[in-house]
């Protein structure tokens, strides 16, 4: 059976106590092999027999390795989003909030360039089947920006708006940089840019 056949696994929060370690393992083997040596590095034979998991299981609980970087990223920014919640960005203005809150993500995202690169790679080259983990990393990336704004649900379309727009200018800042065509000034001043919107995008701003 050819892994596009085998049936993927349920989402983390529906597995069992053994599955979710099992999971953490392979997640956990997968960060390694991308952290030594990128994207080529992480096959998906290596992430079975690191992780101590048949190849066949692996593919069940990641039918790709797309699939699988894309966990990986989602498992990256949940541990990120834990840390910001315990260390918030400590600027008064949201705007800077937010662009400190990206830095301090990006500074993460340098300090393993090779998973880094990986990771991105990976949403780039993902197609709709990949959709569902794409979306969770999206969602997470939203939630990280609109705790940094010190908002939740109340955000209204104009700042959900902005949110995407800041989201897919850091994408860009992280691909231009892992490509070697942005410095780390460069994309400073981006983020720091495209975080004005958020003060154009405030329900209090006077007319």
């Amino acid at each position: 059976m050819t892994s596009e056949h085998r049936p993927a696994l349920p989402a983390s929060h529906a597995l069992t106590e053994r599955q979710e370690a099992r999971r953490r393992r392979i997640l956990h083997a997968s960060a390694q092999l991308a952290g030594r040596g990128g994207f080529d590095a992480v096959q998906m034979r290596e992430v079975a027999e690191l992780s101590n998991v048949a190849l066949g299981t692996l593919y069940r609980y990641f039918p790709s390795k797309i699939h699988l970087l894309v966990a990986t990223m989602q498992d990256q920014l949940q541990h990120m989003h834990a840390t910001l919640r315990k260390r918030p960005p400590t600027e008064s203005d949201p705007g800077a909030r937010v662009a400190q809150t990206l830095m301090r993500a990006f500074r993460a995202m340098q300090r393993e360039p090779h998973l880094a690169d990986a990771m991105v790679r990976a949403l780039t080259f993902a197609d709709r089947s990949v959709s569902p983990e794409v979306d969770t990393v999206s969602r997470l990336t939203t939630a990280i920006i609109l705790d940094a704004m010190g908002l939740d649900s109340a955000a209204t379309p104009e700042q959900l708006s902005a949110v995407r727009v800041i989201e897919h200018t850091w994408h860009s800042a992280l691909i231009t940089w892992l490509s070697g065509r942005a410095s780390i000034a460069q994309v400073k001043i981006d983020i720091e840019t495209v975080c004005r919107l958020i003060e154009l995008t405030s329900p209090q701003r006077p007319e």
